[in-house]
């Protein structure tokens, strides 16, 4: 096989692994993040390695639609309150930096959310809900999707589009004007 033959074939892979895991993702717990999202005067993201990126992506996007997004830690980030949301992601529920965040953000009496695939992790007793996203982790739970790709890839992937699908859905629902939202995009490029 050739190296074209191995990319469309690789290219397939990722793009199946992806519409399974989104499609195995609990629509009712998607429509309650949404309403959390646009209930919440701001939103808060924590999670660590990959998985982060994914998250400041998606904060990234929903400032593009109007919502007062942070992550913890940027050198901008202001002080989280009960009027506020606290989005966690973590595959295992078990991330020792966003746990911690979680505990204190729900000692401030923010709501939480968990977009993650281990139900049973120390995110249970701490968040609010979780959007289940059912694919592999460290962990290789048994009803884990599998996947080819290298470790927790799938999962970040998913978290990133999954807050693309999201955005999507509150634009749609709000009937915003896309070219509308480009007075919201970065100007000092």
């Amino acid at each position: 096989m050739d190296f074209e033959e191995r990319y469309e074939e690789t290219c397939g892979c990722v793009i199946d692994e992806l519409q399974r895991a989104l499609r195995s993702i609990d629509p009712s717990s998607v429509e309650r993040l949404a309403k959390a999202v646009l209930d919440a005067d701001q939103v808060f993201f924590v999670g660590v390695g990959r998985v982060m990126l994914s998250l400041q992506a998606v904060a990234k996007r929903l400032a593009h639609i109007g919502v007062k997004a942070h992550c913890v830690g940027e050198i901008t980030e202001p002080a989280i309150t009960e009027n506020d949301l606290l989005i966690v992601g973590s595959g295992s529920g078990s991330s020792l930096f966003p746990v911690g965040i979680a505990k204190k953000a729900k000692s401030i009496h923010c709501k939480i959310i968990h977009i993650g695939s281990n139900p049973d992790g120390e995110m249970k007793g701490i968040a609010d809900f979780m959007v289940r996203v059912p694919v592999r982790t460290k962990l290789y739970l048994s009803d884990e999707i599998d996947s080819a790709q290298p470790m927790t890839s799938l999962f970040e992937q998913t978290v990133l589009l999954l807050g693309d699908i999201v955005a999507k859905m509150i634009i749609d629902e709000k009937k915003i004007d896309m070219k509308a939202l480009w007075r919201y995009h970065a100007n000092l490029e």
